[in-house]
């Protein structure tokens, strides 16, 4: 049964045209930018899902907000009441800004973490990783087995593996475990939430043996969405009251707050008490990204996020964004094309190991999916597989990761039904000519993160 398109929770006031290049261009665009959709410009994509982060509309409120920019270069107003509204909404005393995620995680990493060191997460994702091991440590994915099932339901697949978590720490010693991170949604698991059962239960187990727990909390209202709507108990609680309950259970968030605070640009570091580990994330900020009170923001970014937290835990706004992703699936489900199956907040993960099983892990099967979308109807995504994961950075060889996916990330308050159901009409196509598509190879690649910039060529 085709799930019910949930009416926008807004007016459209301002548009951005887009136009469509023919089938002819676009296989000369991507071959130009050597097959990986990164190089891409953007004005030569139709439907752009290559990320959620940064992507969204912002609204009247906070465009008007951004007038009030105090662009003092300590002390500014907008910073005062983005700390104000981030104490209020997370529960934390200590309120940090920086320009984007992976700015907190460079400020936060070292601090816990160095040579010899891991990092327990239920999943890490790229930049997380990436600065567990620029630290010099080494990241470990926990995630519960039933994540690993793309076709079956659980309501909560980003949960952490607890039982496995303690083997782990017992394993490698408490002593050498230098943070638990939990990634909410999940996102190399399909944008899968997290219960509040499993944070509770994750967050005594980091007590027991004294280990700091740090969320990563990019999607923490779609998180609270999905434990208000599935985990008994939590319905007639508001999305700000299990927010503050999530949070309660850690030390630390670090925070892009490009996602649910529906902003352009921006970064949260919170600390929930401990005035001896905010001097030291200070003394890095500094340094890293500028004066405590703009953290690599213009005063008018400030003012944005702010009001932007606000609007990214209303439940109607929640109830609209989640119908979009559980629309898309429906239409899914009827051709039978394969996803992590139940749709996640932010993304629709497409199980290109499924669809593309002729293709091998070491030839990207996620990767090839997402350029054959492009091909089709200039929709641009990623890959979220083994192209991305990467090669062991001790001994230089491709990791095999436990997904093959390719992520369509849909933007914040930008795309209507139609566009989905291009969307859901190009992926119909492409399977019906999934046998023809070949997997690609790397030609060039940087030491870190290399999804970002590496070139392929289709292997023939």
């Amino acid at each position: 049964m085709k799930s019910k398109y949930i009416a926008e929770p807004f007016r459209i006031k301002m548009v951005e045209p887009i136009k469509t290049l023919s089938f002819e261009e676009r296989l000369k665009k991507i071959e130009e930018a050597h097959y990986n959709l990164f190089y891409l410009d953007s004005e030569d994509v139709y439907i752009d899902l290559l990320s959620d982060s940064g992507t969204g509309a912002m609204s009247t409120e906070q465009w008007a907000g951004m007038m009030k920019g105090d662009e003092a270069y300590s002390g500014s107003v907008n910073y005062k009441h983005l700390v104000k509204t981030a104490q209020e909404i997370f529960g934390y005393k200590y309120i940090q800004p920086v320009h984007q995620g992976r700015a907190a995680e460079k400020v936060v990493m070292p601090i816990f973490l160095k040579p010899g060191k891991y990092a327990i997460a239920n999943m890490h994702f790229d930049t997380t990783r990436a600065h567990v091991e620029i630290a010099g440590a080494r990241a470990i994915d926990c995630v519960v087995p039933e994540a690993l099932d793309t076709k079956t339901y659980s309501p909560f697949k980003g949960n952490m593996d607890t039982k496995r978590l303690v083997k782990l720490i017992e394993e490698y010693g408490a002593e050498n475990i230098g943070l638990i991170i939990m990634t909410i949604t999940n996102n190399s698991a399909g944008g899968q939430p997290v219960s509040m059962e499993n944070m509770r239960e994750t967050s005594e187990i980091a007590k027991k043996y004294n280990i700091p727990l740090l969320i990563d909390a990019a999607r923490f209202a779609e998180n609270a969405y999905f434990i208000k709507t599935r985990e008994k108990g939590y319905e007639n609680k508001s999305i700000r009251e299990i927010v503050l309950e999530m949070f309660s259970y850690a030390q630390l968030f670090t925070m892009s707050s490009k996602k649910d605070a529906i902003v352009n640009i921006g970064g949260l570091i919170g600390i929930k008490d401990d005035e001896e580990l905010y001097e030291k994330v200070k003394s890095n900020t500094i340094p890293y990204e500028g004066f405590i009170s703009y953290g690599g923001l213009a005063g008018r970014d400030l003012e944005a996020l702010a009001i932007g937290l606000k609007e990214g835990i209303d439940f109607n706004y929640l109830r609209y964004r989640i119908g979009q992703m559980e629309y898309l699936a429906s239409r899914l489900d009827e051709a039978g094309i394969p996803y992590q199956y139940p749709v996640g907040g932010h993304a629709i993960f497409i199980d290109a190991k499924r669809l593309l099983p002729h293709i091998p892990y070491y030839e990207f099967p996620g990767q090839a999916l997402a350029v054959e979308l492009y091909k089709e109807a200039g929709i641009r995504g990623c890959d979220v597989g083994s192209y991305m994961l990467g090669n062991d950075p001790d001994t230089g060889k491709q990791l095999q990761a436990e997904f093959e996916f390719t992520r369509l990330a849909v933007p914040r308050r930008v795309y209507t039904q139609a566009h989905l159901d291009v969307i859901a009409d190009a992926l119909i196509a492409i399977k019906e000519r999934a046998d023809s598509i070949k997997g690609y190879k790397i030609t060039w690649e940087p030491k870190i993160l290399r999804h970002f910039t590496a070139k392929l060529k289709p292997i023939e």
